[in-house]
């Protein structure tokens, strides 16, 4: 197997197995009705993981040349952000509280404007509220479903 077919099959491998885990997580949750929602969307992303990593090990995954340093250097404190709100932020301070902080760090993160100017920190602001009333209105009001609840609802 050459180097460049596993840095594509090392990636699909870890995909599928945390979309797995994702699935058995909402599958095995209670109460049933609170993880429909939850249960559709991991299964689909199980589904697309398993296609990419069937495509990885078959060799049609051929785009690419794996993630160099630099850009690894780059996602790694996104992904640290996520972590902390994935395990620990969205249950410790509710869905909503924990999303609009993370937003907007991760915003501001990778917002190429200038940290130093107000017009572009009133910028953020406004587009994580607009974006936060639009995650409440699909949540809450059109599907309907229950969103972790912590601190702060």
């Amino acid at each position: 197997m050459t180097h460049s077919r596993l840095q594509h099959i090392v990636p699909g491998a870890l995909i599928l197995a945390l979309a797995i885990i994702v699935a058995w997580l909402s599958f095995t949750q209670e109460p049933a009705d609170s993880f429909l929602f939850p249960r559709v969307v991991s299964s689909v992303f199980v589904a697309l993981a398993l296609w990419n990593f069937a495509r990885a090990a078959l060799g049609y995954a051929k785009v690419g040349r794996g993630i160099s340093i630099e850009t690894a250097k780059n996602v790694l404190p996104g992904v640290a952000v996520i972590l902390i709100y994935a395990f620990w932020a969205a249950k410790g301070l509710g869905f909503y509280t924990a999303s609009t902080i993370t937003f907007f760090v991760l915003y501001s993160l990778y917002d190429p404007a200038p940290l130093g100017s107000v017009k572009d920190w009133l910028k953020r602001a406004i587009v994580t509220v607009l974006f936060m009333l639009v995650m409440y209105g699909l949540f809450s009001l059109l599907l309907q479903v229950q969103t972790p609840r912590g601190i702060n609802f």
